[in-house]
């Protein structure tokens, strides 16, 4: 009975050693540790990505948004945040500080008594509408490190929205001029070459320019010799 274990034990580790033996040469044949393709092999099929695939819209400039926007529309966007913040004056802190006059207050710090993240408690400047509008895009991107773990809100309509929300609660500076959209309708009154009154330099000359041209007095070079009108 001994004796047959060890032969089934001498088969187990002679398998091993067969199996090792052979991943180590298929490893060096197929280059499998080697980064670089072997000489004259091709690479495979690269799929070219549209440069301007997945860019966001731009959309109409944030300003716009706002003056368009409701505070009313932001509160029940707000809800979702109710659950780490209060807003009201002299609310208490929560998760996360309260809000009531946030805009225009310096960022991290307008919450007495609120820990916040030295990632955001560090990051410096105040709560405008801009830093707001980026804050609510992204937290973590605006300020890495952050304890806020609110993804964001990716539709600059409910960003300008929750914004005028908190505009209303607790006031902030004034709000942005809208921007006011460039009409190209001038542009296309603009003289193009060969259009308009007059030649134009570069133009091809028309049959009728042509034909106007040619009955004008035509001016006669100094040194060309007199002619006898009578004869």
């Amino acid at each position: 009975m001994k004796d047959n274990r060890n032969t089934a034990f001498g088969w187990i580790l002679f398998s091993g050693v067969i199996a090792l033996g052979a991943s180590s040469i298929s490893s060096m044949y197929f280059h499998a540790d080697d980064n670089e393709l072997p000489e004259g092999a091709e690479p495979g099929f690269f799929i070219q990505a549209d440069e301007e695939e997945g860019a966001a819209d731009a959309g109409p400039p944030f300003a716009n948004l706002l003056a368009a926007g409701s505070a009313s529309a932001g509160e029940a966007i707000f809800a979702k945040c109710t659950a780490c913040h209060t807003i009201a004056q002299g609310g208490a802190n929560g998760i996360g500080p309260n809000l009531w006059g946030v805009l225009g207050k310096p960022i991290g710090k307008h919450a007495a008594g609120f820990a916040y993240s030295s990632a955001l408690s560090g990051h410096g400047g105040d709560w405008t509408y801009e830093n707001m509008d980026a804050w609510l895009t992204s937290p973590k991107a605006f300020a890495n490190g952050t304890k806020m773990s609110f993804a964001g809100l990716s539709k600059a309509e409910d960003r300008a929205n929750v914004i005028l929300y908190l505009l209303e609660n607790g006031g902030g500076p004034p709000l942005p001029a809208p921007v006011a959209e460039d009409a190209a309708e001038g542009e296309e009154d603009a003289d193009s070459p060969g259009e308009g009154p007059g030649a134009v330099e570069g133009a091809e000359t028309g049959e009728a320019e042509a034909a106007s041209a040619m009955g004008a007095d035509q001016p006669v070079p100094e040194d060309a010799p007199a002619t006898n009108p009578e004869g």
